[in-house]
């Protein structure tokens, strides 16, 4: 999905994936759940972060997340666990009784980007737009530059 911004516009796609502490199994119920869907909806909102899908199992959390470039990825994990995690034992402070330390998340995640086209298919299209300009200016710059790439072929 294209995004439009001042300054910017952006199709930055990832999945997040982050695990409770110990791979405990603290989201044990639907109650619990949608609890925990809320809070990281909620944070999503504040940092400006669009999340298209969610899943919170009892042990861990996927998410497809869309973010500006201006944001970097650590400080956006950071800032969803964080928080969530503050709002979430104050929810239930029982469960701090589960996880040594009181953290609620593991310090570690996975997150990979996504893409709507392939490596090939961006090449192709950087290609097809310096000869869309090419055509449009014969005479000019563009024009100066096909005739260069001729003689060297």
């Amino acid at each position: 999905m294209i995004i439009h911004k001042r300054g910017c516009v952006y199709n930055f796609n990832f999945h997040l994936v982050f695990v409770t502490k110990y791979r405990k199994e603290v989201f044990d119920s639907p109650e619990k759940v949608k609890e925990m869907k809320e809070l990281l909806r909620e944070r999503a909102d504040m940092s400006e972060i669009d999340i298209q899908q969610m899943e919170v199992m009892p042990d861990h959390v996927h998410m497809l997340i869309s973010f500006s470039p201006k944001e970097r990825p650590v400080d956006i994990v950071k800032g969803l666990k964080g928080w969530t995690a503050r709002k979430w034992f104050e929810l239930h402070p029982e469960t701090k009784q589960m996880l040594w330390g009181g953290h609620l998340w593991s310090p570690s995640y996975f997150m990979s980007t996504l893409g709507d086209m392939n490596k090939e298919v961006v090449k192709k299209y950087i290609a097809s737009q310096y000869t869309a300009a090419m055509k449009s200016q014969q005479n000019g710059k563009y024009g100066e530059l096909e005739r260069e790439r001729k003689s060297r072929n």
